[in-house]
């Protein structure tokens, strides 16, 4: 079978399409599912650079943490799916292949969704849902604060945040993203989200202060980490909760824990890729129990924004486009 390979840590000129065995038979409660399309994010990025291996089982050369396409086999013990079912899933690694068998419990029945759609959404609503919903907290009337709010995760999050009832002021250092998510015809418009343009580096409390009346933010979704986190500190409101997602702008920042007290902030970080089966099952529970059906109903709530759609082949173009930040929202790898 095809699967995306990277033959040396490092650029994008590293990746490759290369013919590997396919799958064992399924064993227990895995499915075999041949992939339809596969998401590309951040995390696979950094894996291409040697930054970000997966964890122990997988192969550190073969990226992809999401997929949607269909069962062809199951293992004896499987009880959810069948061959034939359309599915979409999470997984720790190799996902951009044309085969893959993981646990039934890491898959979601997607016969209602596109195909596209399904791929779009394991990865980045998972975490934003177990984030903002699970962890954080939100409830109605709470100002979320979401850092790279152009990207899966950050329009995913934004999404869950208004059909919820929350407030959403999000950051971007482009202008013309900020105008495409608000603009006429984008995913924001008229429903009265406020777009930040960080222009001259992360200093954004002040502007947010203002937004909100001086109130601050409930929930702080941080994507991006470095230098942002201080101004994180200062944004949130009291009794803030501080949900530390991604770190493209670094892992180190200065934190004054005066703040955090005064405030009573509540400051986690969270990760989906490393945890159990059990762990990310649960999460994936509650995004289908609570958010699925969003994404079919008529008309639907929720609705994956899809940015650009690349060919198998296409794999090292499709990197530079994301680490050149043209996307807006969710780049898919076709198979």
């Amino acid at each position: 079978m095809r699967t995306v390979y990277i033959n040396e840590f490092g650029g994008p000129e590293n990746l490759a399409v290369r013919n590997v065995p396919e799958p064992y038979p399924p064993q227990g409660r895995e499915i075999l599912v041949q992939v339809a399309y596969a998401g590309i994010n951040r995390a696979d990025v950094l894996q291409r650079k040697g930054l970000y291996p997966p964890p122990a089982g997988f192969d550190p050369r073969r990226p992809g943490l999401e997929f949607a396409g269909s069962v062809v086999e199951c293992g004896g013990n499987v009880t959810s799916f069948r061959p034939g079912d359309f599915v979409c899933g999470i997984t720790s690694g190799e996902a951009q292949s044309e085969f893959i068998a993981i646990d039934e419990r890491l898959a979601i029945n997607a016969a209602e969704l596109t195909q596209e759609a399904a791929a779009a959404i394991p990865e980045a609503y998972i975490t934003a849902h177990d984030a903002l919903i699970t962890q954080a907290k939100a409830v109605v009337g709470d100002f979320i604060l979401i850092h790279a709010i152009a990207s899966g995760v950050g329009l995913a999050a934004a999404e869950l945040a208004l059909s919820v009832g929350c407030q959403v002021i999000g950051t971007t250092r482009s202008e013309q993203k900020a105008e495409a998510l608000t603009g006429v015809g984008g995913p924001f418009y008229e429903k009265g989200v406020g777009i930040l343009v960080l222009k001259d580096g992360p200093a954004f409390s002040d502007r947010l202060h203002e937004m909100t009346n001086g109130r601050g933010a409930d929930v702080v979704i941080d994507l991006v980490g470095g230098d942002y986190f201080p101004d994180d500190l200062l944004s949130a409101a009291s009794k803030g909760r501080i949900m530390l997602i991604g770190l493209t702008a670094g892992r180190r920042a200065e934190f004054d824990m005066g703040i955090a007290l005064s405030k009573r902030l509540t400051i986690r970080g969270t990760v989906l890729r490393s945890r159990s089966i059990e762990e990310k099952a649960l999460a994936l529970d509650s995004f289908r129990h609570q958010m699925l059906q969003k994404f079919s109903s008529d008309p639907p709530q929720l609705r994956p924004f899809i940015d650009k759609v690349f060919a198998l082949e296409d794999v090292a173009e499709a990197h530079r486009y994301i680490e050149g930040d043209h996307n807006i929202g969710k780049v898919l790898l076709k198979l």
